[in-house]
């Protein structure tokens, strides 16, 4: 019996959210090599941008591995409910289909997500929160409060056999949060003090060396900001961070401000939080069709789109009207948010859109209108010293956050290792190490459709968008001789190229040039003759505009 049980391992293996900020999802697994069953941590999303994956509509894990281990995954358990670690269940789901479990407030959320895509109803559970245990085959697992940016967010106290893992989940150290559980100090000693083998930290403001700071102090120069500006104002934030919400709509209340919601993310998140009794005390809100007979120094906007994203409120405003209200001078906007990495461009163009309406425009301002939901440098060494874990594996974080967080773990004497997407960890013995790796990669949702980040279809859509199209048609007839000429039509390029000469003329006379030279072994092979015909077209267009076009040829023969 004892050398069965000394063949059984603890692993832990990030397929996202490791190396990066977002899209997580983390497996644990314990038993044999190759046969551990399996629970699941948090199904995430991150956005597309234009640049890499255009068209694209949201970009998930790769759950290939997991898909193909189904039948031993014993639970999938959410976190919280940022898209980050909640936007992939619906799409996810079916290809995994393990129950899921979360606290209350996430796992409304959860049936929402089910919902969007018309799944059923029964796949999410409830739990309660921590010291309450839930068993999913070999693990015992609980939900333990922490304070973070939404909320009823949990950490996780992850029992096995190999014994006790803590998995942090996104958390910040702070004990007035205004809404959401406030962290709990003794709580968190409590969960560790019969040991924890392992910590799986988030890392995400490992470089950020002042302590974090509450929630609760953004209430004062917010009160003042809104008592002191004139014209209409207009705040914007994280739909999610109900807490915000909460600061500046009661805020509002306090100026003389009517409080009105723009943005489906941002109403859903309120109702979200008043029916599951998260949220008490939040100000009576107006609708946007009576927003418009408000004096506009009697209104405070909360829109959505902090992130600069093109369909939001935030964008909408700044282009012009929306839902009947429009900004002029006179007006401020208020961003209460940080501008997530790759999202400069799109927060910069809303911001000059506004000022040019003479709109007065309202930023972090060093943190003034805004505080970070992640642990700072300080906080972090705090969880350390708390949770006392024997080994430390940095998650949530960039690979310099991850390499940063695994130093800071090595000065402390707690061994540490760098673990990326893909990287299954043993965490059986007193270090941790590498036990394989996994291949890993992304899924585009784009459209209805999900499609691999390899397959190709967004590498060719970025190629059609840099280099423009072609399209050349030709028709053979039963002898295998060109009916007529080729005809081409092109898609983003000049219409015009040297000398004011037709594009498209000049590239069907030199297709055609080509054809009356070829012979019959290219002119009875499709493969042959169409690769021929798109290096002619490419050639020609390179003479003729300077570009090398995407060259799509049709081929139809007459039998």
């Amino acid at each position: 019996m004892s050398s069965a049980k000394s063949t059984n391992r603890l692993i832990y293996l990030p397929l996202g959210g490791a190396g990066e900020i977002g899209m997580n999802a983390y497996v644990y697994g314990y038993g044999e090599p190759d046969k551990e069953r399996l629970i699941v941590v948090d199904l995430g999303v991150t956005f597309p941008d234009m640049d890499t994956s255009p068209g694209v509509d949201l970009i998930m894990p790769d759950v290939a591995w997991l898909e193909a281990r189904k039948d031993r995954i014993e639970a999938i358990l959410i976190t919280h409910a940022h898209e980050d670690h909640v936007g992939g269940v619906g799409h996810l789901w079916e290809r995994l289909g393990a129950p899921v479990y979360a606290r209350e407030f996430t796992a409304h959320i959860a049936r929402l997500k089910m919902a969007d895509v018309g799944l059923p109803d029964g796949t999410v559970h409830t739990v309660a929160a921590w010291p309450h245990m839930s068993t999913f085959g070999p693990f015992k697992v609980g939900f333990i409060p922490v304070s973070h940016s939404i909320p009823e967010s949990a950490g996780l106290v992850i029992d096995t056999p190999a014994g006790r893992v803590i998995h942090s989940g996104d958390f910040k150290i702070d004990h007035t949060p205004v809404v959401g559980d406030p962290f709990d100090e003794a709580l968190w000693a409590e969960a560790a003090k019969d040991g924890v083998r392992a910590l799986m930290c988030d890392s995400t403001n490992v470089f950020s060396p002042a302590p974090g700071r509450s929630e609760a102090t953004l209430a004062e120069p917010i009160e003042e900001l809104l008592k002191t500006a004139t014209g209409m104002v207009v705040a914007t934030t994280f739909a999610s961070n109900i807490a915000r919400l909460k600061t500046i709509a009661t805020a509002a209340e306090k100026a003389g401000r009517s409080v009105c919601l723009l943005g489906r993310a941002m109403r859903r998140m309120v109702e979200a939080g008043l029916e599951t009794g998260v949220l008490d005390g939040f100000p009576k809100t107006i609708l946007a069709e009576d927003a418009v007979d408000v004096p506009r120094q009697n209104l405070l906007l909360l829109v959505t789109g902090s992130q600069g994203e093109r369909r939001a409120a935030s964008a909408q405003l700044a282009n012009g009207k929306y839902m009947g209200l429009t900004l002029k001078e006179g007006d401020t906007f208020l961003f209460s948010s940080k501008t997530i990495p790759g999202n400069e461009r799109g927060v910069i163009r809303i911001m000059n859109q506004l000022s040019e309406k003479g709109v007065d425009v309202i930023d972090d301002r060093g943190g003034l209108y805004h505080v970070s939901g992640h642990a700072n440098r300080p906080d972090l060494e705090k969880m350390h010293d708390i949770v006392k874990p024997k080994m430390l594996v940095p998650m949530h974080g960039e690979h310099r956050h991850l390499r940063e967080h695994a130093k800071l773990g090595e000065a402390k004497g707690i061994g540490s290792i760098v673990a990326v997407n893909g990287m299954m960890i043993d965490l059986t013995s007193n270090y941790p190490h590498v036990a394989e790796y996994v291949e890993t990669g992304r899924t585009y949702l784009d459209g209805s459709v999900q499609i691999g980040a390899l397959d190709g279809i967004v590498r060719d859509r970025i190629r059609m968008a840099l280099n423009g199209l072609v399209v050349v048609t030709l028709i053979m007839d039963e002898n295998d001789e060109p009916l007529g000429e080729p005809w081409c039509e092109i898609q983003g390029l000049p219409e015009t190229g040297r000398n004011n000469a037709a594009l498209v003329e000049v590239l069907e006379g030199e297709l055609n040039q080509f054809l009356m030279r070829a012979d019959d072994k290219i002119l009875t092979d499709d493969d042959k003759l169409e690769k021929e015909l798109s290096q002619v077209a490419r050639r020609v267009a390179q003479s003729e505009i300077g570009k090398k076009p995407e060259v799509v040829v049709v081929i139809s023969r007459l039998s």
